[in-house]
């Protein structure tokens, strides 16, 4: 009657422990998973830009009258732009 109460019982421990392992897991995945919602709901807030004021950022109509047309666009270099 023991041989068949030890494989059991042995078994009925390693489920348990396998079951903790499991939950353990799951949730480490569960932490992970709040945290990448909660940098996505950080990044959508800047995406959005309901918080920012960007008129400072806007172009003046009249400031671009001064702004030379480039004539040939197929030859165009930003190269010497930045010297």
């Amino acid at each position: 009657m023991r041989f068949l109460l030890l494989p059991l019982l042995a078994t009925l421990l390693f489920g348990a422990s396998h079951t903790e392992e499991k939950q353990k897991i799951m949730d480490k995945e569960l932490q992970n998973a709040i945290a990448q919602e909660k940098k996505f709901a950080q990044e959508q807030k800047f995406y959005m830009g309901d918080e920012y004021d960007l008129s400072g950022a806007e172009v003046n109509p009249d400031s671009l009258k001064h702004v030379k047309e480039l004539e040939n666009l197929d030859d165009f270099d930003m190269d010497d732009v930045y010297d």
